[in-house]
């Protein structure tokens, strides 16, 4: 049997090997491609590309760029009189921490959204990187009642925010709907089809404004009041923001309760879920590595609040704007990088914070070290000079378009206020710091690319 086989697979390969002859020889006869064959051309020239490299090459040893020409370039930009009669900037090699240009970087400016930096280094060491926001449903305190406890998780996605739209968010977030679904199925499993629902937000306490913020920018939809339970950040289909994020968000999960199958009585209260209430449900946000990102990509308020109060919450402080600043000043005192900062919110909307720019140098040049992997996110989320975030539409002009793709950095912007702080490597591969800042600015557009210009002008050392 086996001498059979094998001389059927001889026999097979003898027929393919004609057939792999007939079938050239026909080719050659027949002039299958008569097409001609190709003229050599000169090759093209390649075009140099430019780009930043890895977000923290493993470089970083390279030459430190010459100190007084760097100088002479720097107080010139910053002389800019668009910037107004309050200017400071300082650069700083991140390896070592020595100042490579100062101007005036022990001056304490208002920081605007740059303050951003300081709250993701602050979450990153304190609550982790990997830790996720839950939003959960439990037993009330009766057997028909149940409760939606807020965690803290502005990025929840209610209902009109649909399930492609939410595929295209980074991070994805939780979604309302699906915890109403998970939750319907735990009530019918249990023969409850009729429950009354309340909404605890008590993660998050005090008041929902910060010192320092203008009656305005609720309504001009800055910011949304601050609440441990919110869907959409607080935005409603118009876009203006709910006056009370939980009680809309709580309204919105007993409507898909209802289309789950599940009758939900009129009033819906706030009340304290019990600390050993039986959870039915819950839903998680991406991880905080990934929340860090998005908040200073996107420059988002209403998640750089939430992430700031998780840190007190961490700490073991006041879940409140009181706690804030404590929670930041234990974990950058830790970590040796809290002088110089003085802030009032998680956002930079308060008009009241002061920042240093040797502060805001200092904790990039932390957060690139790699002593700190765990604070590394804090550099993937800056964006990217002319191509992402406040960034993306920035380094166009002739002075500033040689820094795209090689400056990353965090935007702030206030009546007023325009700040940069980032990192960039020099041609030799060095990694720098910088923060260039002016909080009495007298031409806003004007200022904000003098800042790209300086910025640009590091990049270039």
């Amino acid at each position: 049997m086996v001498r059979r086989e094998r001389w059927m697979v001889v026999a097979t390969l003898a027929l393919l090997q004609i057939f792999v002859v007939l079938a050239g020889i026909y080719l050659v006869t027949h002039d299958a491609d008569r097409t001609p064959a190709p003229v050599a051309s000169p090759k093209p020239t390649p075009i140099p590309l430019v780009t930043a490299g890895p977000v923290l090459a493993a470089a970083g040893d390279g030459a430190l760029p010459a100190k007084g020409t760097l100088t002479t370039r720097l107080a010139a930009a910053m002389g800019d009189p668009a910037l107004g009669g309050s200017v400071a900037g300082i650069v700083l090699d991140a390896v070592t921490g020595q100042p490579i240009y100062d101007g005036r970087s022990g001056t304490a400016i208002t920081p605007a959204s740059t303050t951003k930096v300081v709250t993701a280094l602050t979450v990153l060491a304190t609550v982790g990187p990997d830790a996720r926001l839950a939003t959960r449903v439990v037993r009330g305190s009766s057997a028909t009642s149940i409760v939606l406890v807020g965690g803290g998780d502005p990025t929840l996605a209610g209902p009109a925010t649909g399930a492609a739209e939410q595929k295209r968010i980074y991070p994805r977030p939780a979604s309302l709907a699906r915890l109403a679904s998970s939750t319907a199925k735990a009530l019918k499993a249990a023969n409850l089809a009729s429950v009354d629902l309340s909404y605890d937000t008590s993660l998050f306490t005090g008041p929902r404004t910060a010192p320092g913020w203008k009656p305005t920018y609720i309504p001009e939809g800055s910011v949304a009041p601050v609440a441990a339970l919110m869907m959409d950040e607080g935005r409603a289909r118009n876009g203006a923001r709910y006056p009370d994020p939980a009680r809309a968000t709580a309204d919105a999960f007993a409507s898909l309760l209802r289309k789950n199958g599940i009758k939900v009585g009129k009033k819906v209260d706030s009340a304290k879920a019990a600390p050993t209430a039986q959870e039915l449900a819950r839903v998680e946000s991406g991880p905080v590595y990934a929340l860090v990102e998005r908040m200073l990509t996107h420059s988002d308020n209403d998640l750089a609040e939430a992430l700031a109060r998780h840190a007190a919450v961490k700490e073991g402080l006041p879940h409140t704007f009181e706690g804030v600043p404590a929670a930041v000043r234990r974990v950058l005192t830790r970590l040796g990088v809290s002088d110089g900062v003085e802030v009032h919110d998680g956002s930079g909307l308060s008009t009241k914070n002061r920042i240093t720019p040797t502060a805001l140098a200092r904790i990039l040049a932390v957060a690139a070290s790699s002593a700190h992997p765990e604070l590394h996110s804090l550099i993937s989320g800056l964006p990217v000079a002319g191509f992402t975030g406040t960034l993306h539409n920035r380094y166009e002009k002739s002075d500033s378009k040689a820094g795209a793709g090689l400056v990353r950095a965090k935007t702030g912007t206030l009546n007023g206020v325009n700040t940069l702080a980032g990192i960039a490597y020099t041609s030799d591969g060095r990694l720098l710091t910088f923060a260039f800042m002016a909080d009495q600015v007298a031409n806003p557009p004007e200022a904000i690319a003098a800042l790209d210009k300086m910025a640009t002008i590091v990049s270039q050392s």
